[in-house]
């Protein structure tokens, strides 16, 4: 199966903890997006404790995993996270800017590669 992912690689001495004050706002667009919004607000507030309370640890969240056409996943063994779709017809640009301004005004130090012709299982 094709996936197109978009990845946000953290650089220099940014972690997963740099990621918690933006994490809520991220989230939120990226859901909005992929148009799985939750239509309550505890199950979206759910989301947001579960994660945000890994990244003040300083440990890998989980991300958002459901079906949709859109996933944000954080990789088990490298300090990013990514979003991929399973349609090559789906336009990221939208979300990479948007989630690409937030990181800046956040401060947090990364690198976008994008990976449009790999195949995973």
């Amino acid at each position: 199966m094709k996936v197109y992912s978009v990845h946000f690689v953290l650089k220099g001495k940014s972690d997963y903890k740099d990621l918690a004050p933006v994490f809520p706002e991220l989230l939120s667009a990226f859901l909005e997006a992929d148009e799985q919004t939750p239509s309550e607000d505890e199950i979206m507030q759910m989301f947001i404790d579960l994660n945000v309370s890994d990244l003040e640890r300083n440990r890998k969240p989980e991300g958002y995993n459901r079906k949709g056409k859109l996933r944000l996943v954080f990789p088990m063994d490298r300090k990013e996270f990514y979003i991929k779709a399973y349609n090559k017809n789906t336009d990221m640009t939208g979300i990479t800017e948007k989630i690409s301004g937030m990181l800046m005004a956040a401060g947090v130090k990364f690198e976008i590669l994008r990976d449009d012709r790999a195949d995973f299982e």
